[in-house]
């Protein structure tokens, strides 16, 4: 079983920062791609960020210039740096992780809430 652990998110008045973070334990002998995806209440989940293992990326067009994905493949840990917070980017953050045990498997994270307030 792979867990993969979020945390970061919180409460942030509008123009402000934070940075989530998520670890991946467990067993498993690598990561593949992995990415941050975002679902406020009444609406789809989708795709904010995604890294691949080569470090490219990738970003959905409402956050790109003010979002930074980014990761640590020795920690096993995906980070999203999030600039310039708008009351729209609210909502609940979830990790998701392309991971290689004995086969390739999709994981995903718990959320984490970020709350954006004006």
């Amino acid at each position: 079983q792979v867990q993969l652990v979020e945390s970061g998110g919180g409460l942030v008045q509008a123009g402000g920062s934070l940075r989530l973070s998520c670890a991946a334990s467990g067993s498993f002998f690598a990561i593949n791609a992995m990415g941050w995806y975002r679902q406020a209440p009444g609406k789809q989940r989708e795709l904010v960020a995604a890294i691949t293992s080569g470090g490219s990326t990738n970003y959905a067009d409402s956050v790109k210039g003010r979002f930074t994905i980014s990761r640590d493949n020795a920690k096993n840990t995906v980070y999203l740096q999030m600039q310039s917070l708008k009351p729209e980017d609210t909502g609940v953050y979830y990790c998701n992780a392309d991971v290689y045990g004995s086969r390739w498997e999709d994981y995903w994270g718990q959320g984490t809430q970020v709350t954006v307030s004006s």
